[in-house]
């Protein structure tokens, strides 16, 4: 049964023109980041780096491939995540509003396996939508801009060798896609509750709004800081640090993969009880 519930929800997220929007999309924000950096990359640059040229000499161009995709990954605080939890709702809002929800729950499907499956289906599509976004920004990054050292900024300037920054960068999508199935999970319970679409997408963007503000603010003990999940949603960043802290980014991880299964679990639990009406 399981099987067949996962092939269905498949078989809806790749029918559903809204799929091919959120690429669509992301290619838009990707090709706007490309475009503005090939015009204008360099003159912003200059301003940034010009009291460390007077006494530092650079070899090659710091706007390079690397700088583009740590630009791209930027996306990850706000558009890519209101977009996947855009699209993955609708798994669920979808047949709200088509009356198809009722039709399945007359038949023989057990709720938290039906339930189940539309978060397995939003946890792949979540990973197949950052695979997409890395593939295809890694190929115009490069090919466009070619390779070259990357020069970030978190509280200091920190350089990083072509080759480092190459592995720093796919760490930090992989980290990424952790926060992203994070937001699809939310999104999906968001949906249980409400029901409708629209005002589904308004709850998912305040709580996107809402944790990314929690992110900033500083009201938690330094130690409770890796259990409460608005801090853990910039893991990716920390790849950016001179020095690693592999433990701490690991810790973080685990706790938002803790956080995916809670929501999950909620919205089981919720789903289970909710009269379909």
């Amino acid at each position: 049964m399981m099987k067949e519930l996962l092939y269905a929800e498949f078989v809806k997220i790749v029918k559903q023109s809204k799929t091919y929007y959120a690429l669509v999309a992301i290619a838009v924000i990707e090709l706007l980041i490309f475009i503005t950096a090939y015009y204008q990359g360099s003159t912003i640059l200059d301003l940034l780096l010009n009291t460390l040229r007077q006494n530092f000499y650079f070899e090659g161009s710091l706007l390079n491939g690397n700088l583009i995709l740590y630009i791209v990954l930027n996306s990850l605080w706000f558009n890519v995540p209101l977009i996947l939890m855009i699209v993955t709702s609708g798994l669920l809002t979808d047949e709200h509003k088509d009356g198809t929800l009722q039709t399945v729950m007359l038949q023989a499907v057990n709720k938290w396996k039906f339930i189940l499956a539309k978060y397995i289906t939003a946890a792949i599509f979540t990973l197949m939508v950052i695979g997409f976004m890395m593939l295809s920004s890694f190929a115009l990054a490069y090919a466009v801009f070619g390779s070259g050292d990357l020069v970030v900024y978190i509280g200091t300037l920190n350089f990083f060798e072509a080759k480092e920054a190459f592995n720093r960068i796919c760490w930090a999508f992989a980290s990424g896609s952790i926060a992203m199935i994070f937001y699809s999970t939310a999104s999906i319970t968001i949906a249980i509750f409400i029901k409708e679409a629209a005002k589904t997408w308004i709850a998912s963007a305040l709580f996107l709004i809402i944790t990314n503000l929690l992110l900033k603010a500083d009201f938690l003990p330094a130690g409770l800081n890796s259990f409460f999940f608005p801090k853990l949603i910039d893991t990716w960043q920390q790849l950016f640090n001179y020095k690693i802290d592999w433990q701490q980014i690991g810790l973080n991880n685990f706790m938002l993969l803790f956080y995916c299964f809670g929501f999950a679990a909620l919205g089981i639990f919720a789903f289970q009880k909710k009269d379909i009406g």
